[in-house]
């Protein structure tokens, strides 16, 4: 009986204190990340707000991320978009052609480790209902080699994103540690309908057989940035 009160009573104070981290959390979301990011829906879906925004909405970031990758990258944050948000907005004429303009992407705000996984805690809270359909992906093996034909020369992903270093499209976010970052039922999902999530968002809908759809999905899942440095 005893075993079964302490065992409660911790459970309480677990859950009580992840509470307020995330609430430490939200604070911070509020007050340093709100400028850029919506951490709530938006009631404006329009394309002027789209073209307008400075980063990208994370109001259904627990939908999105994994956690262990969001508390390391908000303490050492890296380029995902090597473009910023809009490519046009960061690129310059050069007698090669266009090229980005580094000095035009400003960096992100580093956090403290206390703070990354308050905020961290804050964004995995954020489960609007309706986005996704969990379970829907299945997470099969697929072969890595037909898994980037597929994504490169039979759907022309590769035009704007990168699952390698130095290789791939530069106007959407890197994919080469899709593995890390992203939760397979977001990349199902959001592949299946991308304007589902942001209206009006340029990334096309497909209109893949489920089949496919598994497929590239299981492939981006696959795809760890610890495979760079082993030259995969």
């Amino acid at each position: 009986m005893k075993i079964g009160y302490f065992y409660f009573l911790s459970l309480f104070f677990y859950l009580a204190a992840n509470r307020l981290i995330a609430d430490d959390g939200m604070q911070i979301l509020q007050a340093q990340c709100s400028s850029c990011h919506a951490i709530t829906k938006p009631t404006d879906n329009s394309l002027e707000r789209l073209w307008t925004r400075k980063g990208p909405d994370l109001y259904y970031a627990g939908l999105k991320f994994q956690k262990k990758w969001l508390v390391k990258w908000l303490q050492q944050p890296t380029i995902i978009r090597p473009a910023g948000e809009f490519y046009f907005k960061h690129i310059k004429k050069t007698p090669n052609g266009d090229e980005i303009d580094s000095s035009s992407l400003s960096p992100h705000p580093k956090l403290s480790p206390n703070e990354a996984e308050s905020v961290a805690n804050a964004l995995m809270s954020l489960k609007p209902e309706g986005l996704i359909i969990p379970g829907k992906f299945k997470n099969e093996p697929v072969n890595p080699s037909i898994g980037a034909m597929f994504f490169g020369k039979l759907r022309g992903c590769s035009a704007c994103h990168a699952t390698k270093e130095g290789g791939g499209g530069l106007s959407g976010p890197e994919l080469y540690d899709a593995g890390d970052r992203l939760q397979g039922d977001f990349i199902y999902s959001f592949i299946e309908d991308p304007q589902k999530f942001e209206p009006h968002i340029w990334m096309p809908k497909l209109e893949l057989a489920e089949a496919d759809l598994q497929r590239l999905s299981s492939y981006l899942l696959s795809l760890h940035r610890s495979q760079q440095k082993e030259g995969k």
